[in-house]
């Protein structure tokens, strides 16, 4: 059965709560089948990891860790070899990572979809008055030359999983273990909400944005292509 096309301006959420790296994965995963079946309409998951790195295929064996076993260990990193796209990167508590499942429909084409993602991103960042952008050659949301939100999606029968990791208030210092998305010192760092606007975010607010902007910009690019 073909995944039943939606362009409607509803998305089902759900929002799971501090989840373990695989088991979402695991999740996300069923969620796939279900929306390839026409089980369940799009969705978009909202999670929190457990401290993780996951690397992308573009990497794989060769991924940009700095960190050895032993300082992984004492500070309960987890390193897991993931099937997105992009390098390695660091999910962790103070993050709010969105998992869409979304069936591309007519408009089947990844890196579109990508540049969705991002203006999501972009726009729910701008509400709270920062100014946020793409960078020419990487993927992801920089404030300036400061990381703010990395990208990296699958898509299995044009169901798309993966998705997106909004820095609210991680642990920084974490992201010194790896060469986050390839991406050296001289090239830029990583930032967060918190650090960009000086105080405390609520998540609740951030991910209610999020939302807005999924169901704002997601039936226009299914029904039209112009994104």
């Amino acid at each position: 059965m073909s995944p039943a096309t939606s362009t409607s301006a509803s998305v089902a959420l759900l929002d799971w709560g501090r989840t373990e790296y695989r088991m979402a994965w695991e999740r996300q995963a069923g969620l796939v089948t279900q929306r390839i079946a026409g089980e369940i309409g799009d969705t978009l998951v909202f999670t929190e990891h457990e401290p993780v790195y996951t690397i992308g295929l573009r990497r794989g064996a060769d991924a940009h860790l700095v960190w050895n076993a032993d300082q992984l260990a004492r500070e309960g990193i987890a390193v897991v070899n993931t099937n997105r796209g992009g390098d390695i990167t660091y999910h962790g508590p103070g993050q709010i990572v969105g998992y869409p499942i979304i069936y591309l429909a007519g408009h089947k084409d990844l890196h579109a979809y990508l540049r969705l993602l991002e203006q999501v991103v972009i726009n729910a960042v701008g509400g709270m008055g920062l100014v946020a952008t793409r960078r020419e050659g990487q993927t992801g949301i920089w404030i300036g030359r400061r990381k703010i939100a990395a990208i990296g999606v699958a898509v299995r029968r044009w169901v798309t999983y993966h998705g997106f990791a909004l820095n609210v208030e991680p642990e920084l210092r974490h992201f010194t273990g790896i060469i986050p998305c390839g991406i050296s010192a001289a090239d830029g760092t990583v930032t967060s909400l918190r650090n960009e606007l000086g105080q405390a975010v609520d998540p609740a607010a951030i991910k209610a944005a999020l939302v807005r902007e999924f169901e704002r910009l997601l039936p226009e690019f299914l029904a039209h292509g112009t994104h």
